[in-house]
């Protein structure tokens, strides 16, 4: 009876043998939808809790002072230069066209309709937005929001709600004061520096505006307002990895608001432009 003959064990592969690719998982692949269901998931929640008993009244007005003296001064001051820009780069297009006297109706809807809300929702998320974000972070990595589930408090109700409100009602107000201060900027540059005439400014804005402009100009505001709140929220109430975590989170969620307002502009300046007919058309 023969012995069995050995078996080789097999050769190490070489450097040119190719390697199977890797594999994603599908968890990775589905985070970001799971990411943006939670949010959503969020902003139906703080819908529904806006209508509950007890509403935080103290909480809301405390928010709405805080968030209103960190965005009022910046977002006049950022108004200024950005109407001034808008009304010269308009003077001179229609310098060139030869429609000097549409100059001040183009340069006072611009900055009424696109300017006025982007400007307030960007000053509100990266000021506003980050410190609730941070506030609400903080309180989550210290288990203040889990001691107050254990205790039958709501989070979302006693904390949420009451910031989103405020960061709502200081785009609506803020909004009409930064639509207030680019106008004077637009008319101070374009009468002063390119020329122009008052009378020819405040008609030809009386030819081209309408009511509805103030209207969907207002209606951005709310809405950028809500996202931003939301977006801090969300961010604040799930931070990864302790206090560099909450750090982290304030970052993304000023980045993903941003992202998120200039896509929802977009669409609702589509829209309005869909449904309201240009003024004399």
């Amino acid at each position: 009876m023969t012995a069995p003959l050995p078996v080789r064990p097999p050769e190490p592969p070489t450097g040119n043998a190719q390697k199977p690719p890797e594999q994603i998982p599908p968890t990775r692949l589905l985070a970001p939808l799971r990411e943006t269901g939670k949010l959503f998931a969020l902003a139906a929640a703080v819908t529904r809790a806006i209508f509950r008993r007890p509403f935080q009244m103290r909480e809301f007005i405390e928010q709405f002072w805080f968030i209103a003296s960190v965005t009022i001064l910046p977002a006049a001051l950022v108004s200024i230069p950005f109407g001034a820009v808008i009304a010269l780069q308009v003077g001179s297009l229609t310098e060139q066209l030869g429609a000097q006297s549409f100059t001040g109706g183009a340069s006072v809807l611009a900055v009424i309709q696109q300017a006025s809300p982007l400007i307030v929702a960007l000053l509100i998320a990266g000021a506003g937005g980050s410190a609730i974000c941070a506030d609400l972070g903080s309180r989550k990595i210290r288990e203040e929001l889990d001691a107050m589930e254990v205790m039958g408090v709501s989070p979302i109700q006693r904390l949420v709600v009451p910031r989103v409100l405020a960061t709502m009602l200081v785009a609506v107000l803020l909004n009409g004061l930064v639509s207030v201060v680019g106008t004077l900027g637009g008319y101070f540059f374009n009468v002063i520096m390119q020329d122009g005439t008052p009378g020819a400014y405040l008609a030809s804005f009386s030819a081209l505006a309408q009511l509805p402009d103030l209207y969907i100009s207002e209606f951005k505001a709310l809405i950028f307002g809500f996202i931003a709140g939301i977006v801090a929220a969300y961010r604040g109430l799930n931070p990864r990895g302790g206090p560099k975590g909450v750090g982290d989170a304030v970052n993304q969620s000023v980045v993903i608001t941003f992202m998120l307002l200039f896509f929802v502009n977009m669409v609702l300046t589509a829209i309005y432009l869909q449904i309201v007919p240009a003024k004399g058309s």
